[in-house]
């Protein structure tokens, strides 16, 4: 069942009878207010998931869904449709109007897509714009702890004496664990194994049950085994380092300079839906992920809310499909 989130309570019903508020005050954004009768929005906002319910991305809309009710004065229906490497997601948006009333929350994989399903009808790059970014998530390198490795040169030694390629695991082909590995086995001139999993949950479980000689995921994912003594971190993929398990070094300080790569969380809408709407939208993602309790919430997944604008967005999808393609041309890697 969808899960739906009303605008109307204490603070909703000031919200209607204070009028329009708007803009930004001090640099904190100021109370959201409901636009006139048949304005946008006029019926409720959908937002399709492309992932599974429970996992990081889910749980991130679920936590921003109430806040967007909130400022845009109408209810909002988070769904998720999983498969196809969340083309059926972007599919369900692509035959909704251009309207700004169906929207798809992605992740970072978003990028890959187009490299992953390549007989789509529908292009990633044309057929959707970027709303606003929500959350970035930093991917942690762990191995299993009876593995005696305890830094970054440790593991790169034991991969140079695996002839045959150490393997690394990750929640799925074209995530960030899986472009981290490539990236780092790229720079470091090392022969590594990508393994695939249907989540970091199932990555953690063979870490700690050492079967599974490395993997990148994220803290939220790698915090219990690490708690239970049988996974150790030894890298974050993020360019400096970040909240969610303290003191672990960044692979950019352990010896690679101007490695940065993260996961991330974003609203899009279609190409085609009026600029006075997409700019609404945004000022709603802004509006909830500014918020405290949003940003309280996130930091405790590991999270770092990112009240990042859609042209800040668009710049990224950019340099990381960029990445992604240099990737592919020197290493040979490949999505599909």
């Amino acid at each position: 069942m969808p899960q739906i989130a009303s605008p109307i309570g204490r603070r909703g019903l000031g919200l209607l009878a204070g009028g329009v508020l708007g803009g930004v005050l001090g640099g904190v954004l100021a109370a959201p207010a409901v636009l006139a009768q048949g304005s946008f929005p006029n019926r409720p906002i959908r937002v399709v998931i492309a992932f599974a319910a429970g996992g990081n991305s889910d749980t991130m809309s679920r936590l921003i869904q109430p806040k967007l009710a909130e400022f845009l004065g109408q209810t909002v229906v988070v769904e998720n449709r999983t498969g196809a490497g969340g083309a059926l997601a972007a599919g369900q948006i692509m035959q909704a109007p251009a309207d700004g009333h169906t929207l798809l929350f992605d992740a970072a994989s978003f990028v890959i897509a187009q490299f992953i399903n390549r007989n789509l009808p529908f292009d990633y790059e044309r057929d959707f714009v970027p709303v606003g970014m929500v959350a970035e998530v930093p991917y942690i390198l762990a191995v299993p702890n009876s593995a005696g490795i305890t830094d970054l040169k440790g593991y790169l030694d034991r991969a140079r004496a695996t002839p045959e390629g150490l393997a690394y695991g990750s929640p799925g082909v074209g995530n960030t664990g899986h472009l981290a590995g490539a990236l780092l086995a790229h720079r470091s001139g090392i022969r590594m194994e990508h393994i695939p999993y249907r989540g970091g949950a199932e990555v953690a479980r063979d870490l700690a049950g050492g079967t599974l000689p490395s993997g990148y995921l994220s803290a939220n994912s790698l915090q219990p085994v690490i708690d239970a003594g049988r996974a150790r971190p030894i890298a974050m993929t993020s360019g400096e380092r970040r909240g969610g398990i303290e003191g672990v070094p960044t692979i950019a300080e352990s010896g690679f300079p101007g490695f940065d790569l993260t996961s991330w969380n974003a609203m899009f809408c279609r190409v085609g839906t009026p600029e006075p709407v997409r700019r609404r939208l945004e000022q709603a993602v802004e509006f909830a992920t500014r918020d405290g309790e949003v940003r309280r919430r996130l930091a405790a997944m590991g999270a770092s809310a990112v009240p990042a604008d859609a042209d800040g967005l668009a710049k990224r999808l950019v340099s990381e499909r960029a990445l992604v393609q240099g990737l592919m041309r020197d290493t040979g890697i490949s999505f599909g």
